[in-house]
């Protein structure tokens, strides 16, 4: 193993500990890692909001026991291998050992921090979008064909686990043309390489087509419930703020692709930047989707600084570029991270508010951050509903019915008495098993729908009351309430089947 090898496999083992230190006791799984996590249930080549891949991730987790270490191991490694492969970047560009161990800082030091705590398909896509620019850097400094295909199958991949990476080909596809790079084109294997990718896309594109392209609709709902609270202004802040530490590596990066002579190769990549981040802006994109943009611009920042520091005064400022990427990022390891209890929180509120962290999508200001807010209160609920299911399953079969993903994924993971909770709410709608015949049933309503339910459902049942809801202050769920449905009068299998059909139906018709 070479010398420098030993420094990298210590950023590597720093981010382990980092990535398993960095959440608090009080705060359980994110909303969105119940559904990923439910995914190993029911898997497929594709779901109504992201293609396969983190399913299959999740059946491994599945087969290991499913415990929180393993739900987090893999984001964690994800962050590793992207920190290695940055040192992979710098060495394909012939940069010092400096310019590593600054690269490696400007990526552990940052948000993948906050990124890879959780199991999401984010992770992985941040670290495909630098293999997919790596694959690049090794083709036009080697002129190996086999990178051309490598890149393929990487870009293949990334689109088998979230859609986000093909703004990466729109960025580099006219930024190729605009510089004298556009000679790949000329290549028959380009061709060859994209049916290779079309090939390893193939088996989502026609889940796609069998369920009428879900992910349209997906798209349209992102944009109409989400997207239209996004700030261009914030958005743009953001991307300061994501490499804080090191953003003035990214610019020197920028730099030296328009003026470093040994970078004229690579010149395309500064104009793959400007085309990406412009296509974000106008489709009002979430910030986090530019993320990994950047990790590729560390590299090339870093190898031009390490040349510029290497003679006279400049030398002394090789350990303060260093010191940089740890001193800036101190502030937000205070409040990008749960690692403080909802309650300090929620007591330093200025704190957190300076950096936008307490504005949800809905565009107002709360207690916690969302994602924090997000681990919170989903133990309460399944225990809860546990209870209740105990108790009503010894007269008959009782289904546990949720308004949104969130509660039916929660429920599910940390439930006792062997409860599947079902929902129309995304991929559950297709999962929801009407083999048995329910007489009983517990429903879990969203806060603001709460108060309709009794007076909608309960003449459908025998009994029907207000048996709980979610207390705790801090979650975003709190207030969710959870019905105990008695005794059904009417066929509550037949209902359920025609309330899929209508969701499916108005699903067709919005797309």
């Amino acid at each position: 193993m070479k010398k420098d090898y030993w420094i990298l496999f210590l950023f590597i083992i720093t981010k382990f500990v980092l990535q398993y230190s960095l959440i608090s006791p009080e705060y359980e799984l994110h909303r969105d890692e119940y559904l990923h996590l439910d995914q190993a249930n029911h898997l497929a080549w594709g779901y109504l909001s992201v293609p396969p891949f983190n399913s299959w991730l999740a059946w491994i987790i599945k087969m290991l026991g499913n415990s929180i270490f393993w739900v987090k191991f893999f984001p964690a490694l994800f962050g590793a291998l992207t920190i290695a492969l940055t040192w992979k970047v710098v060495e394909e560009l012939k940069g010092s050992l400096v310019a590593k161990i600054l690269a490696s800082l400007g990526i552990l030091f940052s948000v993948l921090l906050r990124v890879n705590m959780l199991f999401q398909p984010t992770s992985l896509e941040i670290l495909l979008w630098l293999f997919l620019y790596y694959s690049l850097i090794k083709y036009f400094n080697s002129q190996q064909v086999k990178w051309i295909y490598i890149g393929a199958i990487i870009f293949g991949i990334g689109v088998l686990n979230k859609y986000n990476i093909v703004f990466s080909l729109l960025g580099l596809i006219p930024a190729l043309l605009l510089t004298e790079q556009r000679k790949i084109f000329m290549q028959s294997h380009v061709y060859w390489a994209a049916l290779l990718a079309l090939i390893i896309i193939s088996p989502n594109l026609l889940w796609q087509y069998e369920n009428q392209f879900p992910v349209i609709h997906h798209m349209k709902e992102l944009s109409e419930k989400q997207l239209v609270h996004v700030d261009r202004i914030d958005f743009m802040k953001s991307q300061i703020l994501f490499f804080i530490g090191v953003i003035f590596v990214i610019i020197a990066g920028w730099g030296a692709l328009l003026l470093y002579n040994p970078f004229e190769k690579f010149r395309f990549f500064f104009w793959s930047y400007i085309i990406t981040i412009t296509l974000f802006l106008f489709f009002k994109a979430k910030d986090y989707y530019a993320i990994g943009l950047y990790p590729v611009y560390i590299a090339f920042g870093s190898v031009f600084l390490s040349h510029v520091f290497e003679k006279g005064w400049k030398r002394f400022l090789k350990p303060v570029s260093i010191l940089i990427p740890m001193l800036l990022f101190l502030p937000l390891y205070n409040v990008a991270f749960p690692n403080k209890s909802p309650q300090y929180i929620e007591s330093h509120q200025d704190e957190y508010k300076k950096f936008g962290l307490l504005r949800w999508e809905d565009g107002e200001d709360h207690p916690l951050p969302q994602d924090f807010a997000d681990m919170q209160g989903w133990k309460e609920l399944a225990q809860k509903v546990d209870k209740e299911y105990s108790r009503l399953s010894k007269s008959g079969n009782t289904m546990v019915l949720c308004d949104n993903y969130g509660q039916t994924g929660a429920i599910n993971y940390y439930s006792k008495a062997g409860v599947t909770a079902m929902s129309f709410h995304a991929d559950y709608i297709n999962w929801i098993d009407l083999s048995k015949k329910y007489k009983n049933v517990i429903r879990v309503k969203d806060a603001p729908e709460a108060g309709k339910e009794l007076e909608e459902s309960g003449s459908f049942f025998e009994v029907a009351k207000l048996y709980d809801s979610i207390t705790n202050l801090y979650a975003r769920e709190r207030g969710t309430a959870i019905f105990s449905l008695q005794g059904a009068k009417i066929d509550v299998n037949k209902r359920i089947h025609d309330e899929i059909i209508e969701v499916k139906n108005e699903c067709s018709s919005v797309q």
